[in-house]
C-alpha cells in the first residue's frame, strides 16, 4: 500500500521553473496539514531554492535526479531515461509505495507513457484516460475525460471512462451520484457514432452504479453546469479543452481592449471591476489545475506547464484529495461491480 502522507513532486518540470514549483508545494503544504513531499530534481538546485521555504524543508525530502525530461522529448526517449529523470523517479516513488501520488508539470506525452509503463492499468481497464475539472456556471466544476490520452476508442472504453470519471467526481466534488453524459453532435438517440450510441445503451442500464446517466450533451452545453462528468474520446476532448481555454482568453482580452478604448470605458471598468475580477478568477485555469491519469495502479497528476504558484498548489491539493479518498480503490470497486452485473 502506498504511503498516503507523501506526494512525489517533479520539481524540475514546468515552464515556470523550480522557484514556482517549490512555491506551489509550500502553498499546498499550508492548505493540507500532514502532507509531506519528495522533491525530485537536481539536489543542489532544489536545496538552494528550498532555503526560501524553511517551513517546507521540515516536511520534505530531496530525491536527487541528474536529468530532466524536455518539453520536446518523445515518449520513447523519456522512457529510456526513466531511472535518471525527475519525472521518472517521481513516478517510481509511487510504484515503490513510498508516495501516494506523483505530480509533474512536464511533458504530457512522456508522463503518460512512463506512468502507464511503470504503474500498469487496473484489472479490467483497457486504457487509462486523462481527466480534469473545468469551470461551469453551476456550483461545481465538470469533470471531462478523455482529454487526449486516447484518440480512438470503442464503446467499452467509453463506459470505463464513465465509471472512472464518476469515481473521480465523487472524490473531488463530494457527490453521491454524479450526473454523467456523453459528448455528442446532438441530443437525439440516433445521433453520433456507433461507439457513442452503444456506450449510451450500456450506461442506461447501469442503475446499480453510483452515477446517473443523463444521455448526450453537445459542445455548447459543456459549461452550463447541468452535468458533473462528460465523457468522450481523446481527440474530441482535447479539441474541446483547447477551444474552451482559447475562448476564455479571447473573452478576457476582448474585455481588456474594450475597457481601455476610451475614458468612458475606463470609468465603466472601475464601476464593473468587482464583476470582472470575479469573472477572471472563475476562468483562471490555475483555479482548476490538475489533470489525472485515471485507470492506473497509482495516482499521477499532470499540472499545466504554465501554472503559477496557485495552480501548482491546486494540482497538488487535488492529488492529496485523491490519495486520502483512495481513488484507485474506488475505481477498482466500481469497475468490479459493473463487470459482475454485465457478466
Amino acid at each position: 500500500m502506498p504511503d498516503t502522507s507523501w506526494i512525489a513532486v517533479d520539481a524540475m518540470g514546468g515552464d515556470e521553473g523550480l522557484a514556482v514549483m517549490l512555491a506551489g508545494v509550500a502553498a499546498a503544504r499550508r492548505r493540507y496539514e500532514g502532507m509531506r513531499f519528495f522533491l525530485v530534481g537536481d539536489e543542489a538546485k532544489v536545496a538552494e531554492e528550498l532555503k526560501s521555504h524553511p517551513n517546507l524543508s521540515q516536511h520534505s525530502e530531496i530525491v536527487h535526479a541528474p536529468e530532466t525530461v524536455g518539453s520536446s522529448d518523445k515518449p520513447s526517449q523519456a522512457i529510456r531515461r526513466a531511472k535518471t529523470t525527475s519525472m521518472g523517479i517521481a513516478i517510481d516513488l509511487v510504484k515503490q509505495g513510498r508516495a501516494g501520488a506523483a505530480v509533474s508539470s512536464g511533458n504530457t506525452g512522456a508522463l503518460m507513457a512512463m506512468a502507464k509503463l511503470a504503474l500498469r492499468t487496473l484489472p479490467g481497464i483497457d486504457r487509462p484516460a486523462l481527466a480534469a475539472p473545468l469551470p461551469t456556471l453551476g456550483d461545481n466544476d465538470v469533470v471531462m475525460l478523455d482529454l487526449g490520452a486516447n484518440t480512438e476508442v470503442d464503446a467499452r472504453n467509453l463506459v470505463q471512462f464513465a465509471v472512472m470519471g464518476a469515481a473521480y467526481a465523487r472524490t473531488i466534488m463530494d457527490l453521491d451520484s454524479p450526473r454523467v453524459a456523453l459528448l455528442n453532435i446532438g441530443s437525439e438517440d440516433q445521433k453520433g457514432t456507433d461507439e457513442i450510441r452503444d456506450a449510451a445503451a450500456v450506461l442506461k442500464g447501469q442503475t446499480h452504479l453510483p452515477l446517473t446517466f443523463t444521455g448526450f450533451v453537445e459542445g455548447n452545453q459543456l459549461a452550463r453546469g447541468n452535468h458533473d462528468v462528460i465523457v468522450c474520446d481523446g481527440f474530441a476532448g482535447n479539441i474541446a479543452l483547447k477551444t474552451a481555454e482559447g475562448t476564455a482568453r479571447f473573452v478576457a482580452d476582448l474585455l481588456k481592449r474594450a475597457f481601455s478604448s476610451s475614458v468612458r470605458s475606463k470609468v465603466g471598468f472601475l464601476i464593473s471591476r468587482p464583476a470582472t475580477e470575479l469573472l477572471r478568477d472563475h476562468l483562471d485555469p490555475n483555479n482548476h489545475n490538475g489533470a489525472v491519469f485515471l485507470g492506473l495502479n497509482g495516482i499521477v497528476v499532470k499540472s499545466h506547464g504554465s501554472a503559477n504558484e496557485r495552480g501548482v498548489a491546486t494540482a497538488i491539493g487535488n492529488a492529496a484529495k485523491m490519495v486520502r479518498a483512495d481513488l484507485t480503490r474506488r475505481i477498482a470497486d466500481d469497475l468490479g461491480n459493473f463487470e459482475k452485473k454485465a457478466a
